[in-house]
């Protein structure tokens, strides 16, 4: 199962799901990865910093397009997650193979303003809220789900 979440910049709340996907949905097969509409062009350092010392191997992030995934000889997506309003809203890309879209909005960590201990704590509640998240989508029996049934579902997550 192939999930990749879009956030605009794509320095932040989607580069930490996609690491906490790849690392909690590695035994079922799930891979994380991640894309902006108009990516920043770095991983924000706070969000490398939490990754890395909650255990998460870090040398494959990078900030990158959406349209990397939208090409004919890209990986086919399963699942598109929207995880920041403004990704939400804009116009796609039409991505092969029609994977299903659901949104989990999330206030950004990265615009968080004020000393040092705060930008921490709003990536580890960020954190901590997408681990919440992808715990739920991890323990769906999609299988068994249709389409509409599935993204409801998904959908609903976004509220955890």
């Amino acid at each position: 199962m192939n999930v990749l979440f879009l956030c605009t910049g794509n320095s932040a709340r989607s580069i930490l799901a996609e690491a906490l996907l790849n690392q909690m949905g590695a035994a079922k097969g799930w891979r994380g990865h991640s894309a902006g509409s108009n990516p920043v062009g770095r991983v924000n350092p706070y969000a490398l910093a939490l990754l890395e010392a909650r255990g998460h191997d870090v040398s494959g992030l990078s900030s990158k397009r959406w349209d990397l995934f939208a090409g004919p000889d890209a990986a086919p997506m399963d699942l598109i997650i929207t995880v920041c309003d403004s990704a939400a809203g804009e116009s796609c890309p039409v991505w092969p193979r029609h994977p299903l879209t659901c949104h989990w909005g999330m206030p950004d960590p990265a615009a968080v303003t004020g000393d040092e201990t705060a930008v921490q704590e709003a990536f580890a509640r960020t954190y901590d809220t997408l681990h919440r998240r992808l715990s739920a989508l991890l323990a769906l029996p999609l299988d068994g789900m249709a389409p509409a049934e599935a993204r409801a579902a998904i959908n609903a997550i976004g509220s955890l």
